[in-house]
């Protein structure tokens, strides 16, 4: 429980925190994530997911993310892998980012009470390239989640990730270059299918004004 609540304060911190910043915006991400085994043992498994990023007052499709996945569960709480992911941003104004990502994963369940009660950390390292840019930008995430049941079928889920550049290129900003903090529910739709609407709070470090953006997020899991 000290991790609940240190987990809960640095939500509610991170949300209250950014107030000075002068600029905000609300967006509709959507998210699809499918899990699957491939091997029988289960030893071996893949993640495709695909996420759509409706920015300024969610008007228009601002960021388009496909990401691949393929991990190697080492025990039941530990697992380890690495993937691929496309990036197409599109801001208002003339530039558009295309960008390819290298990343390697190690997730690991700090909690499991065996009751649904579980606390867990993704350590995310990744490797940015920019078809508009010849640099390589270097970053290190760290989400960790809190799931717990709420009713006979609901989970409430909470997180939080700081996303720190390891080093100062263009498009990649060195230290801490925005933080997301999340809170909904989960609902299950099938005995494959989830779905987990909720609140999104990221706020974004930049040279002028920051800016905090107020997220609905809407994603949809599935595993096989």
């Amino acid at each position: 429980m000290r991790a609940l609540s240190f987990l809960c304060a640095a939500c509610a911190a991170l949300c209250a925190a950014p107030a000075a910043a002068s600029e905000e915006d609300f967006n509709v991400w959507t998210g699809q994530f499918i899990f699957f085994n491939l091997d029988e043992d289960k030893k071996w498994y893949a993640r495709l997911e695909a996420q759509e990023r409706f920015t300024d007052d969610a008007d228009r499709l601002g960021q388009l993310l496909l990401r691949s996945f393929v991990g190697y569960r080492i025990s039941d709480a530990v697992n380890v892998g690495g993937g691929y992911a496309y990036i197409l941003t599109d801001p208002v104004g003339p530039v558009e980012v295309n960008e390819h990502r290298i990343y390697q994963e190690l997730n690991v369940t700090l909690f499991d009470n065996g009751n649904g009660v579980r606390l867990t950390s993704r350590n995310r390292l990744e490797q940015r390239f920019y078809e508009e840019s010849d640099a390589t930008g270097w970053r290190y995430r760290n989400l960790v989640q809190f799931i717990a049941p709420i009713s006979e079928h609901n989970s409430i889920v909470l997180y939080t990730e700081p996303f720190i550049g390891l080093n100062d290129v263009p498009f990649n900003r060195d230290g801490v270059a925005n933080w997301r903090n999340f809170a909904g529910v989960s609902f299950p739709i099938s005995s494959e299918f989830s779905f987990t609407p909720g609140y999104l709070n990221q706020y974004v470090v930049r040279d002028g004004e920051d800016r905090i953006d107020h997220i609905v997020n809407l994603a949809v899991f599935g595993r096989f």
